[in-house]
């Protein structure tokens, strides 16, 4: 039970002694000065080699000795080398390979790191094999833009390119990694343009192929113009302030809905009002949809005498941006609209009939919907139920067919195509009113540029049939943190169908062959298994290479009714990269079961990687290729905003560790800074990084250099195996401290099992700023520094100092790995040690664990808090106390930390930090005038409650007659010029000093 006296008790705390840690540095001339520093040898002040700073380019110089002389290099394949029953295995999400590293990959690497290094140290097998994406438009794009007319080029010469690329971003990616420290056995990577790497992908391809999971379909799908290829949703990005040209517009009624014939008797022309943001759709148009249970009204235009049909609770906002008035002259259900068609508004001579659909919206528009079965994903559902043509008249490239008519063809229809369109709703008196309207549009993530929904013939997963088992495998998957599960859940909800195919070369092929006059596809298992052989020797170039005579069978042939191999021609698709990234689990991970324990990736891959991993995984066998899925935020700017390079906000990992041109701007704080902003950020939600953070995080790591200087010079000359005083020996506060160091230990190994580093963090300077620093090495000081070097007093706080050394380098050696391997090699009684990642993790013996010996030390400690309230910070050392406690639990406990009744060397004295303590069961008759009396009351609670005691207690506090130590600077001293009675003991002893 700790109890709230810590902070305010702390923060009054002055040292026991003068003698200070400076005192063996900057300090020393001023010492010399004094009429005692005769005294000075005599006492056992800290000694370390170990830097308090390393300022400038040191701290990068030393980290890259340290990996080297510790061997960084070597730590994940003698870590493999192990036999032990226990694995850990985290499969690395591959980075793309097509750029320079950036934070958000430091974030990404740097917390599997730590999670790798905690199971090493905890004596684990670590699998970690890190791998990169290679393929894809991205890559293909930026490797084309190297080369003038890339146009030209055969599809074996932009693979060259691409891959060409590709490796070179590996590389650069690869050594920023190792510079951050990170473990893994950097030869054997995993690349998704590996044969075997592709060889597996088809493998999996197969199997879902053959369980009817994989299909060919003429489809709307996102398309992009731009670069000329099918995208998946994972490839889109939204633009909010995308401007379009939308369009009101009337289809007029051909024949009217039975049920509204009395209301529509043909003696005034009537329309249904459609809105659309995408007017060049509108030549695909082939019905109008309805909502049937929404209330649909038949007005009549005060200014035209027209009537319309629309939404009864759009009937206001419509007449409003017309600039009209309309009059409700009936009101009906959206299912007495049925069997009603219109005449298509550009076409004439086309019936567009009217047709019920749950995705018509009352949010915005008419109420009425415009379908168009190639453009859109609901339309294309509308017309499949109602056998409506889904004809696309769109090309590649985003330009009307000839099939949409001279007037339109090869017209952009973004552009021109757009423009054309509404002239002709114009010309034909469709057209009511156009405006720029600005929402949220899909663009292609990559070119930047708007997409479209275009139907074309194309592959698909059918996540409809899969998605059912694979909520159900997530749902026995641990998600940290858990509001992520219901993310991904909704994200699958949403998901119909997975389009994985792309019409570009630098990919893995999917292995189809096409009739060349009918089209009709040829793919079976026979063929795909060929491919496989040949991929997996070859590479995927082999599709491209080889003639088709090498890659398709005879027996194939016929076996399918063909005739012969040249009538038919290679498919040019590759497959999403997604797909090739999604069956990583395939190649990498080991064992019958190949699940991983943990997929740790940023919250994109809700919709991405995690997805596309467990589709592919329960598609194929029916579970989830993780155990755990750890999602951490985004990288931004340090006042929350996203970074980008006219901002001038972005932070290269390279300029942090090494610094930047100037130095002064842009100082060098090494890879532990880096590494210490990610363990020390709420990585659940957005990571803030900036000038202001990392200096605060190089501040912090200096604060952590400076406690663990002073317990390495404090350790020397003490040798564990030959100096150490069991527990049960100590002095209690000692003890107490191997307690906090047991529970601080406890806490530590629980939030590295919660993937929680920022409570390590937490934990860590809690404990080194208050239960260390300002607690204990503030009462210690003078059992280190002025008693005799071997006695066991000494040495009871010497052998806790090691074995807090120990913990907590141990504690932070998964985030910090460069600065605990550099403190280890100054610890003074390891010898050739194998450093800290070889040795294991924190080893606290249970036995430490002593929940009543809370009770002493914080009673105590609140009568501290007393005694140096009442004397308002001055030095607590110019003054005695006097503790009186009625008889009971509480002076039993004080009597254990001080048998006497008066002492300057009790434990209770060294708890009080004051010069001498004097503990009395009555009020003393005489009391000085100067005197500062303070009343108290301390809870006593042990054994779980079963003994509760609550006692007061009176705290006097007076200055102290004696004169001060010239050795210790306590007041204990006869005379200022003759040591204390202690300190005359100790120099008797002749061993002051060592």
């Amino acid at each position: 039970m700790l109890r709230a006296w810590r902070a305010p008790a702390l923060a009054r705390a002055r040292p026991v002694a003068a003698w200070g840690w400076a005192r063996s540095a900057g300090s020393e001339a001023a010492a010399e000065s004094r009429e005692d520093s005769r005294y000075r040898d005599t006492v056992l002040l800290p000694r370390s080699r170990f830097p308090a700073q390393l300022p400038g380019r040191l701290q990068p110089e030393t980290e890259l000795k340290t990996q080297e002389k510790c061997g960084f290099s070597e730590l994940y394949s003698w870590q493999r080398q192990r036999k032990t029953k226990q694995e850990f295995c985290l499969h690395d999400g591959p980075p793309y390979a097509n750029g320079d590293p950036h934070v958000g990959h430091a974030l990404n690497k740097i917390l599997k790191d730590i999670t790798n290094r905690f199971h090493v140290m905890r004596g684990y097998k670590v699998h970690y094999v890190p791998g990169w994406d290679c393929h894809g438009l991205p890559i293909e794009l930026k490797a084309l833009s190297e080369v003038k007319g890339a146009e030209n080029l055969s599809p074996m010469e932009i693979r060259q390119r691409a891959r060409a690329f590709a490796e070179r971003a590996i590389e650069k990616q690869k050594s920023a990694f190792i510079r951050w420290g990170v473990m893994a056995d950097w030869a054997n990577c995993y690349l998704t343009f590996d044969p075997k790497y592709e060889a597996n992908q088809l493998r999996v391809f197969h199997k879902m192929y053959d369980k009817g999971v994989i299909y060919r379909d003429y489809k709307p799908v996102f398309w992009s113009p731009s670069t000329k290829t099918a995208l998946a949703e994972a490839e889109l990005e939204y633009n909010e302030q995308h401007v379009s040209r939308s369009v009101y517009m009337k289809f007029p009624l051909l024949k009217s809905p039975p049920k509204l014939t009395s209301v529509i008797d043909g003696s005034s022309p009537a329309s249904v009002l459609v809105w659309t943001t995408q007017p060049w759709t509108v030549p695909a148009n082939q019905a109008v949809c309805y909502m049937p249970d929404s209330a649909y009204s038949i007005v009549k235009c005060t200014t035209t005498g027209q009537h319309f049909i629309l939404a009864a609770d759009r009937v206001e906002s419509t007449a409003a941006v017309l600039d009209t008035q309309f009059e409700v002259v009936s009101t009906c259900k959206g299912a007495d609209l049925a069997d009603g068609s219109c005449a298509h508004p550009t076409i004439p001579g086309r019936v567009s009939p009217l047709l019920p659909a749950n995705h018509v919206t009352m949010t915005k528009g008419t109420g009425l919907v415009h379908t168009a079965p190639a453009h859109g994903m609901e339309d294309y559902s509308v017309a499949s139920h109602h056998q409506l043509p889904t004809d696309c008249l769109v090309d590649e490239s985003g330009y009307f067919t000839e099939a949409a008519g001279p007037e339109l063809k090869n017209k952009n229809v973004l552009e021109e195509g757009n423009e054309a369109v509404i002239k002709m709703l114009q010309a034909a008196g469709s057209l009511l009113k156009e405006e720029k309207y600005v929402h949220s549009y899909p663009y292609d993530w990559r070119a930047k540029k708007p997409i479209i929904i275009r139907a074309s013939k194309q592959w698909f997963v059918n996540t409809a049939d899969v998605k059912a088992a694979a909520q159900d495998v997530l749902k026995k998957v641990k998600v940290i943190p858990t509001s992520a599960m219901n993310r991904m859940l909704e994200m699958l909800d949403r998901r119909t169908f997975w389009c994985i195919s792309r019409q570009r070369c630098w990919g893995v092929p999917i292995p189809a062959f096409y009739q060349k006059s009918t089209g009709e596809c040829l793919i079976n298992s026979e063929t795909i298994t060929d491919v496989i052989k040949i991929v997996e020797q070859q590479g995927t170039d082999a599709w491209w290479a080889l003639p088709i005579e090498q890659l398709l069978s005879k027996e194939a042939v016929a076996k399918a009714g063909g005739h012969d191999v040249s009538d038919y021609v290679k498919g040019q698709d590759v497959l999403d990269i997604w797909f090739d990234s999604g069956t990583s689990w395939a190649h990498v991970l080991e064992g019958a079961d190949q699940r991983a324990d943990t997929y740790l990736e940023g919250k994109d891959q809700l919709g991405g990687w995690f997805q596309s991993s467990l589709l592919t995984s329960v598609a194929a066998r029916k579970k989830a290729p993780y155990k755990t899925l750890v999602v951490h935020g985004f990288t931004v700017g340090e006042k929350g905003e996203k970074m980008s390079k006219s901002v001038g906000n972005v932070v290269d990992p390279d300029v942090v560790i090494n610094g930047g041109e100037d130095h002064t701007k842009d100082p060098p704080y090494g890879a532990d800074v880096l590494r210490w902003w990610v363990a020390e950020s709420n990585v659940f939600t957005e990571v803030m990084i900036g000038p202001l953070v990392l200096s605060a995080a190089r501040d912090d790591i200096n604060k952590l250099r400076n406690t663990l200087r002073f317990m390495l010079g404090n350790v020397e000359g003490f040798n564990p195996e030959t100096d150490s005083i069991p527990p049960a020996e100590m002095y209690i506060v000692d003890q107490y401290m191997l307690h906090l160091l047991h529970e601080y230990g406890s806490k530590v190994t629980e939030a590295y099992k919660q993937y929680d580093y920022s409570k390590v963090v937490r934990l860590l300077q809690s404990f080194c700023s208050r239960s260390l620093s300002n607690f204990y090495f503030s009462m210690i000081k003078d059992r280190l520094y002025c008693e005799e070097a071997k006695d066991p007093k000494r040495r009871s706080c010497q052998t806790v100092l090691a074995e807090a050394l120990d913990i907590i380098i141990r504690s932070f050696a998964p985030i910090l790995p460069h600065l605990a391997e550099e403190v280890f090699q100054y610890i003074p009684y390891k010898k050739d040690s194998e450093g800290v990642f070889r040795t294991g993790w924190i080893n606290a013996s249970s036995a430490w664990k002593k929940p009543g010996i809370e009770e002493a030390i914080e009673g105590a400690c609140a009568m501290r808090e007393s005694f140096l309230g009442s004397i308002s910070g001055k030095n607590s050392l110019e003054y005695e106390v006097i503790i009186v406690i009625e008889p009971g639990l509480l002076f039993e406990l004080m009597e254990a930390l001080q048998a006497e009744e008066t002492s300057s060397v009790s434990q209770l004295n060294e708890i009080m930090m004051a010069s001498q303590t004097t503990l009395l069961s009555e009020f003393p008759k005489e009391i000085p005038s100067d005197a500062n009396i303070t009343k108290g009351t301390f809870l006593i609670n042990l054994e779980g409650g079963d003994i509760c005691e609550q006692s007061s207690y009176k705290v006097i506090a007076q200055p102290i007659a004696k004169a001060k130590c010239p050795r210790c600077r306590r007041y204990t001293a006869e005379s200022s010029s003759t040591p204390c009675p202690r300190c005359l003991q100790v120099l008797a002893a002749g061993k002051g000093s060592t």
